[in-house]
């Protein structure tokens, strides 16, 4: 679609506005729509423990940890649905629970799918780091079990660590740490 001379790129705006009329998920990028990949029960899994880990950790901090529906606005053309998602500085006001995509998260973390890591790891995380708020990304592989963190340390230097064994992901700017156990936890 996106070279068809008759294909008109479209704003997040425009996208919002969109009744999809499905239960299908889809991105925006570089102003053209495109579908997501659906998820496995491992990969449900791992996001909502860590979602619900993040969610009892951060009641009262003035921080809120999202699921994929909430949608992370990286330029006027680029709309993504990470897995969790946390963003700081009265997140349940009412304006802002109006709103269906913010611009300013603080930690992201995308589950990783063999499908869906290449595009994870490069792209996304690319986008991610063009948002100035943004501290942490954190992906996670619930088939091996092991996670990648990659953090902000200045305006534009990054440390990544690549863990080959368990680890605890911590999260400075939330001042909590995820416990390798919780993340994968089966139960």
């Amino acid at each position: 679609m996106r070279h068809d001379a008759i294909y008109q790129p479209i704003t997040v705006e425009q996208f919002l506005e969109i009744d999809f009329g499905t239960d299908r998920k889809f991105e925006l990028i570089d102003g053209t729509i495109r579908m997501m990949t659906g998820g496995t029960p491992a990969h449900s899994r791992v996001a909502s423990n860590i979602l619900a880990y993040l969610h009892a950790r951060l009641r009262g901090s003035g921080c809120r940890a999202y699921n994929s529906d909430m949608g992370v606005r990286i330029r006027d053309d680029e709309l993504r649905y990470p897995d969790v998602s946390v963003f700081c500085g009265d997140p349940a006001s009412r304006e802002r629970e109006m709103q269906r995509a913010f611009d300013d998260p603080v930690v992201i973390v995308e589950v990783l799918s063999p499908s869906t890591s290449r595009i994870d790891e490069n792209d996304k995380l690319a986008s991610y780091r063009t948002l100035p708020s943004v501290d942490t990304v954190v992906f996670v592989d619930p088939e091996r079990e092991l996670s990648r963190v990659v953090q902000r340390l200045g305006p534009t230097s990054w440390r990544d660590d690549l863990f080959a064994q368990p680890h605890d992901v911590v999260l400075p700017s939330l001042d909590v740490t995820l416990p390798h156990d919780e993340i994968f936890a089966r139960d």
